[in-house]
């Protein structure tokens, strides 16, 4: 079976004494459970793998039982032993017990390595930070990237463009009925992602809104919406404040997210009206209701559905870094993605199409911000194709 990029990282980590928790987080459908049965089969050390993501959840005591049965195959094995819990962020109060656990192993000097996966990386890193400071390292797992999903199925550019990087639905691609991807994307991957990785897990007083927000994302992903404008859209007497802490919902689960603007003060980006991305263009494309064929033939709208994936890709190449994803808008004047890494600024501009070259945006900007890279991706840039096999940290 195929082995990700992140998979030597992995198993060098799993190998190394033992001193950290090792965390895997990423969205659902991109193989974290896979890289973690294929770390165990090659780390050289007996295995105990469990998952809490049943249909009802597990409690504390559970977890106590699987670390004890693989603290046994630690003492009963000269290499020590590894532990992988699976979607542990589903047991209320995990945090706890796994320091507990972690803390009575540490003072016993019991060589038992610990990987959790987790496929709801806002509450994981919730979790982590509220228990587990100082005994934890995160390994970042994102969607499967142009380079990943044409090695593995032969994909072309544009059909990376429209069926995005999710490989669980690649064989569904090529089926005579278009509906069927479709369906699986929204029933078997975001249904499931926010039923049980943020409804059943964090109060939402308003479901519904929660789930017309994210279809607004997709359908206006890549585009600025206010939040006055987005409360229109919707039709609910909610409020700003609920709509902009249910799009943070959305983002640390990997489905949409709101892109803040640039701007000197910090408080002027958090105020500023969103800019809708999807993680990953599959989820634009399963909303729209168009064929990979029409998304084509229109323009307009293959236009945005090329924007959207270049902002996933900078979405998902900055998981684990300290590189933030913005965008920047004075009056008619854009500038489509702005990186910024510390004080150093790299501008991005995307074009998919044979429409003119408008620099006024980018020429503003670089008199405003004096930013270290100003790219053009598309018609007479950075190919498309070439510009998402390039690792965002590369571009600085």
């Amino acid at each position: 079976m195929k082995k990700r990029p992140i998979y030597p990282e992995l198993l060098k980590r799993l190998r190394e004494p033992r001193t950290v928790i090792h965390v895997l987080l990423g969205p659902r459908q991109v193989g974290k459970t896979v890289l973690a049965h294929q770390a165990a089969e090659e780390v050289g050390k007996p295995t105990h793998y469990v998952s809490a993501d049943l249909a009802t959840l597990q409690d504390l005591a559970w977890i106590r039982q699987q670390w004890d049965i693989a603290r046994q195959k630690a003492a009963s094995s000269s290499h020590g032993a590894l532990l992988i819990i699976d979607e542990v962020q589903k047991i209320p109060n995990w945090s706890d017990m796994v320091k507990s656990l972690w803390d009575e192993d540490t003072r016993q000097r019991a060589n038992l390595s610990v990987l959790i996966l987790g496929s709801s990386p806002w509450l994981m890193q919730k979790g982590l930070s509220d228990s587990l400071a100082g005994r934890f390292e995160t390994l970042a797992v994102t969607h499967w990237s142009f380079g990943e999903m044409r090695d593995a199925f032969g994909w072309s550019l544009d059909r990376f463009i429209y069926f995005g990087g999710y490989p669980g639905a690649a064989r569904l691609a090529d089926e005579e009925d278009p509906s069927r991807w479709a369906n699986f994307i929204n029933d078997s991957l975001v249904e499931t992602t926010l039923s049980r990785d943020i409804l059943l897990m964090v109060q939402v007083n308003k479901p519904a809104l929660l789930r017309r927000l994210f279809q607004l994302g997709c359908m206006y992903s890549s585009q600025i919406l206010s939040f006055s404008k987005m409360l229109g859209e919707l039709h609910d007497s909610g409020n700003t404040t609920t709509l902009a802490h249910y799009l943070d919902l959305l983002s640390g689960a990997s489905l949409v997210s709101g892109l803040e603007k640039v701007a000197p003060q910090p408080i002027r980006s958090r105020s500023s009206s969103p800019k809708f991305m999807v993680w990953n263009s599959a989820l634009m494309s399963a909303q729209s209701e168009k064929t990979f064929r029409q998304a084509k033939q229109d323009t307009a709208y293959w236009g945005k559905l090329v924007e959207s994936a270049v902002g996933a890709h900078l979405l998902d190449g900055t998981q684990g870094t300290q590189i933030e994803v913005f965008y920047w808008r004075e009056d008619n004047m854009e500038v489509d993605f702005v990186l910024r890494h510390g004080k150093t600024l790299v501008a991005i501009e995307v074009k998919s199409g044979s429409e003119g070259l408008d620099q006024k945006g980018a020429d503003q900007f670089v008199q405003a911000y004096k930013p270290s890279k100003v790219l053009l991706v598309g018609q007479r840039g950075i190919p498309v194709e070439e510009f998402l096999q390039m690792p965002v940290k590369s571009l600085f």
